[in-house]
């Protein structure tokens, strides 16, 4: 398969929450080698838009394809063990667990045995190779023992990464991976993305724009649920509609 492959795309979607249009005919295509970073103030639907996309909840209207294949009406579950991995604005680790446990809890869920009740699931060598690996990729393999209560907010962060990578999944979104961070755990996770992306399509939602600038491909820019650009990083800093309406110059 190509390097621009596309491996994710969105037509026309949108959603109400009332009378409220939340996501206004958004379109957008993910591709294989590249961060797409979708950006705009508190309340501009890219949280909504993630959620769509990942198939929690149902859009109004459009269409989702994921690796070639129409999602649209697909839930959550059968979109992750199709490829598609998401992470949350608030961590949703086992704080009780290890990591490698996290990891492995992750990798189970993908490949269910229902069949094979009476194993003991703690001795998958299958899932724990994926965890393991899962953690190695996302900087955590000399954590694998630590509890992931203990661990500090970045390495949390990176644990989210690798509950989805132990999904073995093609797209990833992501959704404010970086809030919270100081600037050495940002570069460490800024690290990290750079080297996924080569195997993965990723969506980025992020509010610290000094990151976004430099880690994404192309940016998309949401305003009251539309999209009034989407272009390199540097057709979109020079935008006049972009400056005006959120990088705050006029």
């Amino acid at each position: 398969m190509s390097r621009s492959e596309i491996l994710l795309r969105c037509r026309e979607i949108t959603h109400r929450w009332g009378g409220l249009v939340a996501v206004d005919r958004v379109s957008l295509e993910l591709e294989r080698g590249s961060v797409h970073a979708v950006i705009g103030t508190n309340g501009a639907g890219k949280s909504t838009l993630v959620d769509i996309l990942s198939g929690e909840i149902a859009s109004a209207a459009g269409r989702v394809e994921l690796l070639g294949q129409d999602v649209t009406g697909w839930s959550q579950p059968r979109r992750a063990s199709a490829g598609l991995g998401r992470s949350y604005q608030r961590t949703t680790i086992y704080p009780s667990f290890t990591v490698l446990e996290n990891c492995r809890l992750a990798a189970q869920a993908r490949a269910q045995k229902p069949w094979a009740w009476w194993r003991d699931a703690q001795r998958c060598k299958a899932s724990i190779a994926e965890a393991r690996n899962a953690a190695q990729r996302a900087g955590l393999e000399e954590l694998l023992d630590r509890y992931a209560g203990l661990l500090s907010h970045g390495q949390k962060r990176q644990l989210e990464i690798a509950l989805c990578l132990a999904t073995k999944p093609r797209v990833l979104l992501l959704d404010e991976p970086l809030a919270g961070m100081g600037a050495g755990e940002t570069e460490r996770m800024l690290n990290l993305l750079g080297e996924l992306k080569a195997d993965h399509a990723i969506l980025l939602v992020e509010h610290d724009m000094d990151a976004v600038f430099r880690i994404a491909d192309r940016i998309t820019v949401m305003v009251n649920g539309a999209v009034i650009a989407s272009d390199t990083p540097q057709a979109v800093r020079a935008n006049p509609e972009v400056q005006l309406a959120y990088l705050g110059c006029d």
